[in-house]
């Protein structure tokens, strides 16, 4: 049984993403939607596991965009549902979301936006809070995985009580965190969809728009009141100092606190926007001095700088870095600056000599490492552009291959692509991953073909959305539950589109694809058309993943030192992590090898072999 469907009153060891998946299932959710994206992707992995259980409708959809929306219906059908995402996924869906902030909501609708201060696994570390304020939508940050659920749960109350949508926002502590959460009865409301026609309510025109950001403006307002009471903000503590924070910054503050053992007034806040305006003016009127402790850029601070007396000074990011995650120390040191109190030494860092360096690698086996590496090997002394995107394979930036030139954000690749495709003269190769391709892909693809840019395209397909943990897509044939779905073809639709020139490639096979890119990039070169290559081969840890439970036995590979003439191709031009130089020599970890067996084709004189009686990965 799923750790999620424990009793009420028992208590679990969860995740900040379990925690609101929980706090979702005790609100009685009916429809749960999702691009996965780290650090949300736990949030709706956790419920597709009880969905069926509970009679929860859960889907990944094509992008945020879709998942925003189809949410969306089911809240305007009068039902309660959830959408989640990274911040820079809410990007995807800004132009529904700030639609839903005009015309409301029937049932409870929360919005999860999980941001990554830091850039943990992100392009940048964007203040979602702030599209709370542009969009006429409330927002809400919870301090730990128990306040989480809880807050979760009650905001599908308030997203009813007011007809708006909700804006959760996490951060990866809180996500990513385990922390104590009890239970509360599991809420399994049995509404039926049934949508309303309003059309001055559902119909955005100019003349109805007008008067629903006036309604708008109406319902800020009545949520600014409410929070003047909201049961998760919470006042405590005496002393002259005062801290206004959120999120796990209060935890942060807390234990700042704790530790130097000086009086501190709090004000913790889970409301962030609309802020109390009376309750944080009552606060200020209690001490002589105020630092906002907050994840993220200056929302809170800027709020409470407006609102406090000439002789209140209010310190924030003058005290605290305006970017990156917060830690204790730092929180410490920046109460231990405003009581003029000796800073406190941080830990002596860990020197470089201490810690071998290691970049983010791509898992050995990883089939876009042999596309990498033919890519760059067939176009050698060619003026080449190469446009990336968002996934694994933004690996390839990496030394040996450096065929990364742009990574910006999802779908880019082809988009860039299809601009300097009119633009310069130089050869343009765009990557893009599978999930990624029906993300956003498509649209660009379009415009390539319309515009007859001439791109070579290679669609990096590994049958799976891996860097987030193997979610299902489009082209997969599964669907949230692991059940069969329809299986969209990459190759069909690009035909479909116009694409005149579609091949499918094993990247594993290495002579193949490299001859085949180099007709391919000629091929574009004389027609001045887009082509588009699809490199097809199931990513390697999911695929024996999927072998081990059918028990089929992969061989590993090795390296015959009487052969090699120690070229170096393997190591220095394939790069794979399992292969290792000893005494002047490669060698092949058995532990890391995967069977892929590119190594043994890129061999020049046969000195790599299998070590075993099994099959090689490039066999199945």
């Amino acid at each position: 049984m799923s750790i999620l469907l424990g009793p009420e009153g028992s208590k679990e060891l969860l995740l900040g993403n379990e925690a609101v998946a929980r706090g979702a299932i005790e609100a009685g959710v009916n429809v749960v939607t999702a691009y996965p994206g780290t650090p949300s992707t736990e949030i709706v992995e956790s419920l597709a596991e009880v969905a069926e259980n509970l009679g929860i409708y859960v889907e990944w959809s094509a992008n945020e965009k879709v998942a925003f929306e189809v949410a969306f219906a089911a809240s305007i059908s009068g039902l309660r549902s959830l959408t989640a995402m990274k911040h820079v996924g809410l990007n995807v869906a800004a132009d529904i979301f700030m639609s839903t902030g005009y015309s409301g909501v029937v049932g409870g609708f929360v919005i999860v936006s999980a941001d990554d201060p830091n850039c943990h696994s992100s392009q940048n570390e964007q203040d979602n809070r702030f599209y709370g304020l542009h969009g006429y939508v409330p927002v809400y940050e919870p301090s730990s995985p128990g306040e989480a659920k809880n807050l979760t749960r009650y905001l599908f109350e308030v997203s009813e009580k007011f007809h708006s949508p909700v804006l959760l926002r996490l951060t990866t502590r809180i996500s990513h965190t385990r922390g104590v959460v009890e239970y509360g009865p599991v809420n399994r409301l049995k509404r039926k969809a049934s949508f309303h026609k309003d059309k001055r309510r559902w119909v955005l025109l100019p003349v109805n728009a007008r008067r629903l950001k006036r309604e708008a403006l109406q319902r800020m307002k009545k949520l600014q009141n409410f929070h003047e009471n909201f049961p998760f903000n919470r006042e405590w503590g005496e002393g002259e100092l005062g801290i206004i924070a959120s999120g796990v910054a209060y935890a942060h503050a807390v234990e700042a606190v704790g530790n130097l053992k000086v009086p501190v007034r709090f004000l913790k806040l889970s409301s962030v926007y609309p802020l109390p305006v009376k309750t944080i003016e009552s606060f200020l009127n209690k001490v002589r001095q105020v630092l906002v402790v907050e994840e993220g850029d200056s929302f809170i601070e800027n709020f409470v700088k407006a609102l406090a007396p000439k002789d209140i000074p209010v310190h924030g990011k003058d005290l605290l870095p305006p970017y990156g995650e917060l830690d204790t120390i730092t929180v410490e040191n920046a109460i231990r600056k405003l009581l003029r109190m000796k800073p406190k030494e941080p830990k002596k860092p860990v020197t470089v000599e201490e810690v071998p360096p290691r970049s983010p690698l791509l898992c050995p086996g990883c089939p876009h490492r042999a596309t990498f590496y033919a890519v760059k090997m067939a176009l050698r002394g060619k003026n080449v552009i190469y446009t990336g995107d968002i996934g694994c394979y933004t690996l390839g930036y990496n030394p040996p291959f450096e065929v990364i030139d742009t990574t910006l954000c999802m779908g880019a690749s082809l988009g860039l692509a299809s601009g300097l495709g009119k633009t310069v003269d130089d050869l343009i190769v765009a990557f893009i991953g599978d999930s990624t391709f029906f993300h956003t892909g498509l649209p660009a693809l379009a415009n390539i073909v319309y515009q007859q840019s001439p791109i070579l395209t290679i669609v990096l397909d590994n049958s799976i959305t891996a860097m987030t943990g193997f979610q299902p897509h489009p082209g997969t044939g599964f669907n949230a539950y692991w059940k069969p779905a329809k299986k969209i073809s990459i190759e069909e639709v690009a035909k479909g589109l116009g694409v005149e020139y579609v091949k499918t490639l094993d990247p594993y096979d290495v002579k193949t694809f490299l001859r085949e890119i180099r007709v391919a990039a000629e091929w574009v070169q004389k027609n001045k058309k887009p082509a588009l290559i699809v490199a097809k081969r199931e990513c390697a840890l999911y695929a024996l993943a999927r072998l081990r439970r059918r028990k089929v036995k992969i061989t590993t590979f090795q390296v015959d030192k009487d052969k090699c003439i120690k070229c170096m191709i393997c190591v220095d031009y394939f790069a794979c992590p399992a292969i290792f130089v000893k005494d002047g020599i490669p060698w092949i970890d058995p532990l890391l090898c995967t069977g892929c067996g590119v190594c043994e084709r890129i061999c020049p004189v046969n000195a790599i072999s299998k070590a075993g009686k099994g099959v090689a990965l490039y066999e199945i």
